[in-house]
Formats: structure tokens, C-alpha cells, sequence
């Protein structure tokens, strides 16, 4: 690889940065196709380069512009993919100073004044070279005039003029300008090439480095060249010589592989306590909250692809110890598990980066993981199901505090599957249990005799906590007629359209039996809240019409009745806020 010629220190990114093709690494796709352009002599007006940070967007327009200007050592060559880098041209556009290879940073330059600049001196011919070239970096940031001002010149250049663009947002530039420029789309370095890069920087520099700590650099910079060598040009003046992986997880504030592994297996078997110590410990060691959970949600994706495609494990930037660990846990970790603990990080993810105190949400974090790894699966849950007891025939809406009824556990109540139950007893019915049998054979109309009258509707709904759904009953339905299964009502004016079908379906959820609810054009009662309001307003006129009352009202005209307290409603709130009876209570005064 040919050395940039610098005085005194230069970073490592700018001394290895390519000056051929050749030295291009990870770009092969791309290099190909331009050699073949400049061997047919097809070498196009426009170029735009595309691909992450580091990928050598703009180390190719320089390559590009070199081999288009050199003319070789003798001064006799033509265009070429590999510039002799010795001519004047090849020197002069290598320092940056060649006066017919322009570079503006579309960043700083966005106005459509900027591109009038160049607009007006694209007719004149170049001054030494063979192309006047320029090179505009961050073309997605230009102006919507901008890039209309450039639209003609672009589809047209003089046949002395190229472009050569270069864009990290490649959607943000115009269909229009795309269209005229031949696209390349530089691709992340894969971690073998990134590897092989940094091991040969590294010999040429006289550094030791291992090469776990290889491995973690080119985790690190996620397939940029440039991020890798500055990150290698840290770790070498960090290891003072010799750099190890200890050395580059540290600066790095990354926690130890092999203990994040650790952190993961004690969430998902459970062990909170563990948990807690392993992550309190890694932050001692000063590994950073938010580099633990990235560090987690890293190893739940990669055991994840392992799962499902085995071959993923031969990752170079794996070491072999670790490669073992997560077949294993891939081959012992359901899916599902593996799937809530990545939407679960992602969340904790954003609250670390919220709180005020990343440790502390750190932990809570690590508290929910614990605590949600050993749920058992829904499949799991029916299983169970068979062996749970039946309720006793005296069960009813009010009797459990509110729990489902006929044949529904508190625990299917609890997560809203009220009807697996009898599903799992007919399957266990079929193998010949005797209790299942006689669960199957209980009479519809015997369950629903629990509810003889509407109130005990109205109590059940109150007991499933709907809120919504009672007060639309109790404001909306004016019952016609009522039969234990079947309810007709007469809709109220600000009535919901869909009441009757709602509450047919959470009756049949909370009864495990159908419901016939129908509206009917006639017949109906005053709905719940009028008669309840009928009734208060009845009160209030006897309260009224009373002459102590009078009295008060006649001396204080702007009085008004807000709450009357009958004696039946003092002695319920009495009843209830009356302590428990205590049976055998001991009487110190009682004789033994």
C-alpha cells in the first residue's frame, strides 16, 4: 500500500488512505466496473457515490480524478485505473492542490449562488489537465435550487468537465439528479477484509496488537475503514507498544464478551440477585449502562440468527469460546424468549438514555428481564388447564370478588382467555378423565340461572371492572324483556350503535354461554341512570316539601340540596366500615 509522504505525525487514517484501486479495499464490485469503463473508453460524464461513513466515498472521486488526469511518468499516458501517482497531476490532486480538480463540501456550500459558480466555469477549458473535474462531498445537502441549477449543466457538461459526487443519504438526492450520473453504492467492509486491513496497518506501524482486540476495533466501526484505523491509531497509543483486548475493551467502555454472556444466561434462567451483581460489577470495572444493554441486544440478535441459521455462528470477529457458548444457549432458548428480550432491550434502551441516573434504570431494566425470562409460553398455560379445579356450583359473580364463572379459572379470568378452559377439559374429556366429562355435560341453562334477574348482569359487569360498558348499560339500554341468555332492550338517544353486539360478547366471555341480545322498537323501562335519578329527584322534593328544610332555604335563598343520606345508606356505610367479627375472642374477664 503506498504512504501518503507527510512531515511529522499524521493519523493513521490519512497516511494508509488509498491512493489506487488497488489499495481500495472491500469495493470490488465497484473497482471492476470502472477498469472495464476506462479500458472501452467509456468513462461517463457523472458519477455519485453512495455507502456509510468510512466506505472511501470520497477517497474514489480523488482515485477517479487521478487516473482521468494522469499522464504517466514519461508524460505519455492516457486515462487510467492505475495512476503513477509520480506526474504532476497524479501529485498535485494528491496534496490537494491541483487547480482543475475542484472539492466543495455541499454541507457549508448549499446555496444556488454556489452552484452558479460553477455553472460559469465549466466553459473554460482546463488550465494543465485533461479533465476539469469536480468533486462535491455531501451532495444530499444541497438546496432544492441548488440542484435545479445544476439539472442542465449536469445532463449536458462539456465534454472537458465531470462530476464526480458523493452522499452519505443517498434518498435525499433528486430522482433527476440520479438519473444523470452513474451510480455505485460502496458496501460495508466485511470483518475478514477489515481484519486483514488492520493487521497489515499495524505490521507497517511496528505495533503489537492481538487479535481479539482486532476483533472488537472492527465490531466497533460497523464496516468503516475510517472509524477502524482511528480506532487501531487510539488503541496503539493506548497499549503503549503492546495492546490487548482488555486494553481496547476499555477504551472502548465495552464490558468483557465473556461476561455480558454471563449477564444474558443469568437473565434468562431467572437469577435476579445474580443479575444485579454481574451488572454492578461490570460497572465498577467501568463499563458504561448503556454500552451493557447495547452489549445484550447485540448478543439476543446474534443467538437469535444462530437459532435459525446455525452457519451465522462462524463469525471471524467471534472468538471460539464464545462461538460454543451461544450454540449452546441457541439451542436451548426458545425463540419466543429470544424475541421478548430484543423488544424489551430496545425499550430499556431508550429509558437508560432518558433517566437521569443510567445505573438505576439499568438495573430496573435488568429487574423486568429477570422477571418476565421464566414465563411459561400461552401453549404451556393450556396445557395446565386440565388440572386446574372446577368451581363449586354456589360460584357465582359476587361470590368469587368478581372472578368468571361456569367452569372459568381466576387465572384464565386474569389473562383474558376465559374460554380455553372448557377447550383444554374437551381435550381432556377424550382421554377419559371422569371430572372433565361431567364439565362438558353441564346444562347451559343451569349455568345461566346464576343470573336470574338484569341486576345481576349489571353486577357482573361491574365485577369484570368494564367500566365503559356499565355506564353505557346503565345509560343507554331501557330494558324490554329479560330472561336468563337472552336480553331485549329499546335504545336511548346517545345510545352506542353497537351495544348489543358488545355486550353480547363480553356476557358469552365472562359466562362461557351465549347471549341473545336484540333491540326492540317498544316496551322499554327507563334506563338505570333515570330511575336512579327519578328516584334522587324524588327525595329531594320530599326533602324540599319538609318545613325544616323550608326554613333553611327561606333564610338562605342561595342554598341547595347537594346529597341526602337515608337511613338505609348510613347503616350500609356503617356495615362497612365496622370491623370484622372475631370468633373465640378471649375475654380476660372469663373464668377458664
Amino acid at each position: 500500500m503506498t504512504q501518503t509522504p507527510a512531515t511529522g505525525y499524521r493519523v493513521l487514517a490519512r497516511k494508509y488512505r488509498p491512493e489506487t484501486f488497488a489499495d481500495l479495499v472491500g469495493q470490488d464490485a465497484m473497482v471492476r466496473t470502472l477498469r472495464n469503463a476506462f479500458a472501452a473508453d467509456r468513462i461517463a460524464q457523472a458519477f455519485i457515490m453512495t455507502g456509510i461513513r468510512g466506505t472511501g466515498k470520497t477517497t474514489t472521486a480523488r482515485i477517479i480524478a487521478k487516473g482521468m488526469n494522469c499522464i504517466g511518468p514519461d508524460g505519455t499516458g492516457g486515462p487510467t485505473t492505475d495512476p503513477c501517482g509520480q506526474c504532476e497531476h497524479c501529485t498535485a490532486i494528491m496534496e490537494g492542490r491541483h487547480v482543475d480538480v475542484m472539492e466543495m463540501d455541499a454541507a457549508s456550500r448549499t446555496g444556488v449562488g454556489d452552484i452558479r459558480e460553477i455553472i460559469e466555469s465549466v466553459h473554460y477549458r482546463a488550465a494543465s489537465a485533461r479533465y476539469k473535474i469536480y468533486i462535491i462531498d455531501e451532495v444530499h445537502m444541497l438546496s432544492t435550487s441548488a440542484f435545479n441549477a445544476l439539472l442542465k449543466t449536469l445532463e449536458e457538461p462539456p465534454e472537458h468537465v465531470k462530476f464526480i459526487f458523493a452522499t452519505t443519504e443517498i434518498r435525499k438526492v433528486p430522482v433527476t439528479v440520479l438519473s444523470r450520473c452513474q451510480r455505485f453504492d460502496l458496501r460495508r467492509i466485511e470483518p475478514e477484509v477489515m481484519i486483514a486491513l488492520l493487521q497489515k496497518i499495524a505490521g507497517a506501524e511496528g505495533a503489537t496488537i492481538t487479535d481479539d482486540a482486532l476483533a472488537l476495533i472492527t465490531r466497533a466501526a460497523e464496516g468503516s475503514a475510517r472509524d477502524a484505523t482511528s480506532l487501531l491509531d487510539q488503541a496503539i497509543s493506548h497499549g503503549a507498544g503492546e495492546t490487548t483486548a482488555d486494553q481496547v475493551r476499555a477504551m472502548l467502555g465495552l464490558a468483557d464478551r465473556g461476561r455480558v454472556l454471563d449477564l444474558f444466561d443469568m437473565i434468562m434462567r431467572g437469577d435476579a440477585g445474580g443479575a444485579l451483581a454481574e451488572l454492578g460489577a461490570q460497572y465498577a470495572d467501568g463499563a458504561d449502562p448503556m454500552a451493557v444493554l447495547r452489549d445484550l441486544a447485540e448478543v439476543t440478535h446474534w443467538i437469535s440468527v444462530v437459532k435459525i441459521t446455525p452457519d451465522a455462528s462462524e463469525d471471524p470477529t467471534v472468538g471460539p469460546d464464545e462461538r460454543a457458548r451461544g450454540q449452546t444457549m441457541a439451542s436451548g432458548l426458545p425463540l419466543r424468549a429470544l424475541a421478548r428480550m430484543w423488544q424489551m432491550l430496545l425499550k430499556a434502551l431508550d429509558e437508560v438514555a432518558q433517566a437521569p441516573n443510567a445505573m438505576m434504570a439499568a438495573e430496573m431494566a435488568v429487574i423486568r428481564l429477570t422477571h418476565v425470562a421464566d414465563l411459561p409460553a400461552p401453549e404451556e398455560l393450556v396445557r395446565k388447564l386440565p388440572d386446574l379445579p372446577l368451581p363449586g356450583p354456589g360460584d357465582g359473580p359476587s361470590g368469587g370478588g368478581g372472578m368468571a364463572t361456569n367452569g372459568t379459572s381466576a387465572g384464565a379470568q386474569a389473562g383474558g382467555q376465559v374460554r380455553l378452559h372448557g377447550v383444554a377439559r374437551s381435550g381432556g374429556g377424550s382421554s377419559g378423565g371422569g371430572g372433565t366429562v361431567q364439565a362438558l355435560a353441564l346444562d347451559a341453562d343451569q349455568a345461566l340461572a346464576r343470573y336470574p334477574t338484569f341486576d345481576h348482569v349489571v353486577d357482573l359487569i361491574r365485577a369484570n371492572r368494564d367500566v365503559k360498558l356499565l355506564v353505557e348499560v346503565e345509560t343507554g339500554l331501557r330494558l324490554s324483556a329479560y330472561r336468563p341468555g337472552r336480553i331485549e332492550f329499546v335504545p336511548s338517544e346517545n345510545a352506542a350503535g353497537d351495544l348489543a353486539q358488545r355486550l353480547g360478547q363480553r356476557l358469552q366471555l365472562w359466562t362461557g354461554n351465549r347471549w341473545a341480545v336484540s333491540l326492540v322498537n317498544e316496551g322499554g323501562a327507563p334506563t338505570i341512570a333515570e330511575a336512579r335519578d327519578a328516584s334522587e329527584a324524588e327525595l329531594k322534593a320530599q326533602a324540599t316539601a319538609h318545613p325544616m328544610v323550608q326554613a333553611v332555604l327561606n333564610a338562605f335563598p342561595k342554598a341547595r340540596i347537594t346529597e341526602i343520606r337515608t337511613p338505609d345508606k348510613l347503616a350500609a356505610e356503617a356495615e362497612a366500615q365496622a370491623l370484622p367479627e372475631v370468633e373465640d375472642e378471649w375475654d380476660p374477664f372469663e373464668d377458664d
